[in-house]
């Protein structure tokens, strides 16, 4: 039920069908009692100018952004903060006050947050960690391990031309590693992460052997369709920590909430289920 009060969220894509964004704000929404609503908003890559300036005199209070709009939103913000500037792109637009789109992106908050949720001894410090792809995921992934304090972090993509490209762009420790040696790669690692959408629902498993991988390397899959890929299945069975790709998702969507409705919200089972439980 909705009042003349309802404080409105909502996610921009195209399409926009897929995310999971609105079962778990709604979650949020009802598990706390606020007075807000999160919709699905399809908006076509020639008409997101006119969607994101038209969100100020709509009343909403912000917005996420899925693909394919992440690097088009960062441009046309009024306020971007450093770190969606790294990145280059944007998952989280609010609206001011004075309604300016203020950008930021979500998205390595998501992922260490859940690393560290998941596997409480992991230490950014201890020891080089290795992502395997250069995608658009990868850049928030790299600026967060970077960040965080990782000594080395080995890039590791089919096509080296794009891997250096990333490097060059964000700097820091990052350091090329040929797809062909990317089991020489994974040696005396802390961390592994995919990146790419291998091992996802109806893609090709990721083609990593981890037999040159310390046992206590923690193994991360940012695919959640499945939730235990061929990965960390093959990462189970050789006794890594394994933390699948879902938490990330819910962490992520964390500072959304707070901005626009003043709770920062638990990540809980109960959130996982409320999630699982709308994949259609």
């Amino acid at each position: 039920m909705t009042t003349g009060a309802t404080r409105t969220a909502g996610v921009i894509g195209w399409p926009v069908r897929h995310s999971r964004s609105p079962q778990l704000h709604s979650h949020w929404l009802a598990r706390y009692g606020v007075d807000g609503a999160y919709v699905p908003l399809a908006v076509p890559p020639d008409m997101l100018p006119t969607a994101v300036r038209g969100l100020s005199a709509l009343g909403f209070a912000g917005v996420n952004v899925t693909v394919p709009h992440k690097e088009a939103a960062l441009e046309l913000a009024d306020t971007v903060d450093p770190t969606a500037a790294r990145i280059g792109a944007a998952n989280l637009l609010v609206v001011g006050d004075d309604g300016g789109i203020a950008a930021s992106n979500t998205d390595g908050f998501g992922f260490l947050a859940h690393l560290r949720d998941t596997v409480a001894a992991w230490s950014p410090a201890d020891r080089p960690a290795v992502v395997i792809g250069a995608g658009g995921s990868s850049r928030a992934i790299l600026v967060a391990l970077a960040d965080a304090g990782v000594p080395e972090i080995r890039l590791v993509n089919r096509t080296v031309s794009r891997a250096e490209q990333l490097a060059q762009n964000l700097g820091g420790p990052l350091r090329i590693q040929d797809w062909a040696n990317r089991a020489e790669a994974l040696e005396d690692v802390s961390l592994i992460v995919n990146t790419t959408t291998q091992g996802m629902a109806g893609q090709e498993p990721l083609d990593l052997p981890l037999e040159t991988a310390p046992v206590d390397a923690v193994v991360y899959d940012i695919v959640y369709v499945p939730l235990e890929t061929p990965l960390l299945r093959a990462a189970r069975a050789r006794g890594h920590p394994v933390v699948d790709g879902l938490g990330m998702l819910l962490h992520q969507a964390r500072p959304s909430f707070a901005a626009w409705f003043g709770i920062d919200p638990v990540v809980d089972e109960a959130l996982r289920i409320a999630v699982l439980a709308d994949r259609g």
